[in-house]
């Protein structure tokens, strides 16, 4: 068996995809295929996975290679952790432009400007993804970890044969969470919930102790406690969100607060600071991602053996259950063609309960949303079909229509300054050789 991981420079998260693999002893032998454009991660990234597979006594062949195409073939399953354009000159232009037009973003990676400029980025990469699988490894299982998710993995699906399926941890991660900052004192592992809806934006439609009991009435209790924890004040957005709507959301509130129309507006200081809403949030982790891995880099070159334990990631897991045949149940991001949540969108990528085996990803369909879930999700979901329709039609008007549709970007700027806005961020992305030709 082959795995093949694209993007390998992103070394922490190659190390915990792959190290949980190199963990996983039904895996048996089997090969990692490394492969990214960057010689010098590249490097890094093999010494670190490579050290791994010894420490722990792995069955795993570590290869690395600069060609995709040697790397793909005979893969059995692919991960895409791609980022394209990077912190710069990407990250930096998605948020600098925007903020003279009085746009200001948090995270700008899955929806807003930010997200469908990332997404037109990275539609070309895909396609050039898409053929060479189709050529050299048809039958490859694709696991997209990519932001944003709904969009590549939408494209994917829709025009190309690739079987792909887009994985995020904020599922696997909500309940737990929310717990833990509400101070509920429950075993997460022996709880029962249901979750859907759409990546970044799924709902907790409902949550059970082990003996069937609703556990929402008490977390509605004590999330208007007077005495939060300091992960329920860095969560007021999600938790306002609940109180009006009446149901959680699985993404982080910084993600949140930038998806709906109602807490990051122009000039409203006093606001921002009652949600604790961090602006320019990406852009700061990116600085200090750049700084850890600068120390974690000095310590690869010097040797040390870095530790892993087995993370909460889907991906090792999906990879045993198809290669053992052994079905494990997860929420991944897929079309929405068959009508798995009833009352979205058909052409929509949803987040949905899955089911793996030998043959493939089974959905599972889903009862209808609670209608205004459905509006909200609806509401990014416009914005989303409209950036795949751009990437078609090669307007770049359509690009201003998808930008426009964004609930926060409508929600703060007119008409023409959001068309001012998109050509300047499609000019500069342009100019930097990192979008094709829009007229």
């Amino acid at each position: 068996m082959r795995i093949c991981f694209l993007g390998a420079g992103s070394t922490v998260f190659a190390k915990n995809v792959m190290g949980d693999c190199i963990l996983t002893p039904e895996l048996g032998e089997f090969e990692i295929a490394l492969h990214d454009i960057n010689e010098k991660r590249l490097e890094e990234s093999y010494k670190v996975i490579s050290k791994l597979n010894e420490k722990y006594k792995g069955k795993a062949t570590v290869l690395k290679f600069l060609d995709r195409r040697d790397a793909l073939k005979g893969a059995n399953f692919i991960i895409n952790a791609i980022q394209v354009g990077g912190y710069r000159p990407c990250t930096v232009t998605d948020f600098r432009i925007p903020r003279r037009y009085g746009l200001q973003q948090t995270i700008g990676d899955t929806l807003g400007v930010g997200g469908i400029m990332r997404a037109l980025r990275t539609f070309p990469v895909l396609q050039e993804f898409a053929k060479d699988i189709e050529e050299v490894c048809p039958d490859a299982f694709f696991l997209n970890y990519s932001n944003p998710m709904a969009m590549l993995t939408g494209y994917l699906l829709s025009n190309t044969k690739v079987k792909a399926v887009g994985l995020c941890h904020s599922v696997q991660s909500c309940v737990p969470r929310l717990l833990k900052e509400l101070k509920i004192d429950i075993d997460p592992e022996t709880t029962k919930w249901d979750i859907y809806g759409i990546n970044h934006q799924a709902w907790l439609l409902s949550v059970n102790d082990k003996d069937g009991n609703d556990i929402y009435p008490e977390i509605k209790k004590n999330a208007k406690g007077r005495n939060p924890t300091l992960l329920a004040l860095a969560d007021k957005v999600r938790l306002k969100m609940m109180d009006t709507f009446g149901y959680y959301i699985t993404e982080s509130s910084e993600h949140t607060s930038e998806y709906v129309p109602w807490f990051i507006k122009r000039i409203n200081f006093l606001y921002w600071a009652k949600y604790l809403i961090p602006l320019n949030e990406y852009p700061r982790r990116c600085r200090v991602q750049i700084l850890r891995w600068n120390i974690t880099a000095r310590k690869i070159k010097k040797g040390k053996i870095m530790d892993h334990k087995l993370s909460s990631e889907y991906g090792s897991r999906i990879i045993t259950g198809i290669w053992t045949n052994k079905p494990y149940n997860f929420h991944g991001s897929v079309l929405n063609s068959a009508g798995l949540i009833p009352n979205l969108p058909r052409e929509a990528c949803v987040e949905v309960p899955i089911i793996c085996d030998k043959e493939g990803f089974h959905p599972q369909t889903c009862k209808p949303l609670p209608e205004q879930c459905a509006a909200i999700n609806c509401s990014n979901i416009t914005p989303q079909l409209l950036t795949l329709k751009a990437a078609k039609t090669g307007k770049l008007q359509d690009i201003v229509h998808a930008v426009a549709m964004d609930p926060h970007t409508g929600a703060v700027l007119t008409l023409e300054a959001i068309e001012k806005m998109t050509r300047a961020l499609y000019k500069k992305h342009r100019k930097d050789g990192y979008l094709p030709e829009y007229k």
